[in-house]
C-alpha cells in the first residue's frame, strides 16, 4: 500500500509541476508579444535620439541604456492610457535596429534622387539627428574598405568590354557599358548591412531562449522548495503493535 500510495503521490506532484510550467512559459510568452503601434514607435524614436549623445559614448553598457529607453517608453504609453502590454529592453533595440536599417535605404534614396523621393514618416525626424554621424560613419567605412587589398584592386581594375564578332547579315552590337566599381562597393556594403540585422535578430533570440530558460529552472526550484517543506510538515504515523510492545 504504501508503494502504490508513492506512486500515485510522485504523479500528481509530476502532474501540477508540468502545469505550472507550462503556465509560466504562456505568461512569459505573453509578455512578449508586444505590438508596435504608431504611437509607440514615435516614442521609441524620440526617446532613443534623445539619449543619442549617451549611446556614442566609446564606452557604455549598451544593456542598461537600452532599458532605460524602454522605461521611458513604458512611462510615456502608460501616462497616455494607450496600451496594457509592456515593451522590453531588447524589443526595443531590435525594433530601432531595423529602422535604423530603413534609415540608411532612405537616406541613399535621398542622395541618389532628393528629398522629394522619400515618404517615410520617420525620416525626417531621424535624419535631423542622425544625418550627420552616418555619413562620417558612411565615409569612415569607405575609406576602411578602400585601403584594403580588395578595395583597391577593384578600384584600380579596368573593365574590358567583350565585342561580339560582325556577321554580313546584322549590324555589329553596340559594346556592353562598364559596370562602375562604385555599384560593386555599394553591393558589398548592403551584403555586409545585412548580415549585421541578422546577426542582431539571432542575439536577441538567444537572449529570450536564455531568460526563458532561467525562469524555468527558478520554477523548479521553487517547486522542489515547497515540496520538501510540504513533506517535513506532516505528521508521523507510529506503529501502534511497537508501542504495546513497549508498554509490555
Amino acid at each position: 500500500m504504501e508503494v502504490i500510495e508513492a506512486i500515485v503521490t510522485d504523479g500528481i506532484e509530476v502532474e501540477e509541476s508540468t502545469a505550472t510550467v507550462s503556465t509560466l512559459i504562456d505568461s512569459e510568452k505573453s509578455k512578449t508579444d508586444f505590438v508596435w503601434t504608431l504611437q509607440a514607435t514615435w516614442h521609441l524614436v524620440r526617446v532613443r535620439l534623445e539619449m543619442e549623445a549617451e549611446f556614442e559614448q566609446p564606452v557604455c553598457k549598451k544593456k542598461k541604456l537600452w532599458e532605460t529607453v524602454a522605461e521611458r517608453v513604458n512611462a510615456r504609453l502608460r501616462a497616455e492610457a494607450c496600451q496594457d502590454a509592456t515593451v522590453r529592453a531588447f524589443e526595443c533595440d531590435l525594433k530601432w535596429r531595423n529602422m535604423l536599417a530603413t534609415y540608411r535605404k532612405n537616406a541613399e534614396r535621398v542622395k541618389r534622387l532628393g528629398d522629394h523621393s522619400v515618404h517615410w514618416e520617420f525620416f525626417r525626424t531621424m535624419h535631423q539627428v542622425l544625418g550627420r554621424s552616418y555619413e562620417e560613419i558612411e565615409a569612415q567605412r569607405r575609406a576602411k574598405i578602400s585601403n584594403t587589398k580588395v578595395g583597391k584592386a577593384m578600384a584600380s581594375k579596368k573593365y574590358t568590354p567583350i565585342l561580339p564578332t560582325p556577321t554580313l547579315t546584322a549590324p555589329p552590337l553596340t559594346a556592353i557599358p562598364n559596370r562602375p566599381p562604385q555599384d560593386v562597393l555599394q553591393l558589398y556594403l548592403e551584403l555586409q548591412e545585412r548580415k549585421l540585422s541578422m546577426w542582431a535578430q539571432q542575439k536577441a533570440l538567444e537572449e529570450r531562449k536564455i531568460e526563458a530558460i532561467n525562469n524555468l529552472a527558478r520554477a523548479i526550484s521553487s517547486l522542489s522548495r515547497d515540496s520538501a517543506d510540504q513533506f517535513s510538515k506532516e505528521p508521523t504515523i507510529t506503529d501502534p503493535l511497537s508501542s504495546l510492545t513497549s508498554q509490555n
